[in-house]
């Protein structure tokens, strides 16, 4: 990814995505591309509607906007991608720093703080765990587990998947 101009993605052989590194991961195509490029959050979702510049998809009864040259789907199903960092966190009721789709319900359901940014799970309420990763900058103070946050990003962030792709392809897998 630091070293080349254009990568190739491949999966058993055939060329899932090729492009500039910053495109690939900004912008995956596939949900193998996006898992296997770092963590994404892959969350179901079904368009409601599409325009020029925006398609609103419902996400679990929550209207959510991506750009338009970042839905990758043929039909109406898809998973909604968002990548950990672009993820805002906030107090319940605060308005966040981003505008556009803000994702209140949430609550904390693990922090790992790792010096440079602290790592949540935020557990939704469709049951979904999500994945955040806050720089620690100062700015905000560090949440514990249990308490009620509310979490935004950008439409220019998110992208769309088809949702016939598996959502764990790509993905390492554990050794449980």
């Amino acid at each position: 990814m630091t070293m080349a101009d254009t990568v190739a993605v491949m999966n058993k052989g055939i060329i899932e995505q090729l492009g500039a590194p910053t495109e690939l991961y900004e912008n995956p195509r596939s949900t193998f591309v996006a898992n296997f490029l770092g963590q994404s959050n892959l969350i179901e979702g079904t368009v409601r509607s599409r325009d020029s510049d925006l398609v609103t998809v419902d996400m679990h009864g929550i209207d959510v906007n991506i750009r338009a040259e970042r839905a990758h789907v043929e039909g109406d199903a898809g998973w909604i991608g968002i990548r950990p960092e672009k993820v805002l966190i906030g107090e319940e009721g605060v308005e966040l720093d981003a505008p556009g789709n803000t994702v209140p319900g949430g609550v904390i359901s693990d922090v790992s703080f790792v010096g440079v940014s602290t790592q949540y799970l935020v557990r939704m309420p469709w049951g979904q765990e999500l994945q955040i990763f806050a720089q620690n900058t100062g700015r905000t103070r560090l949440f514990r587990v249990g308490e009620k946050v509310e979490l935004s990003w950008r439409p220019e962030y998110a992208f769309l998947l088809d949702a016939s792709q598996d959502a764990r392809a790509g993905a390492e897998e554990s050794d449980v």
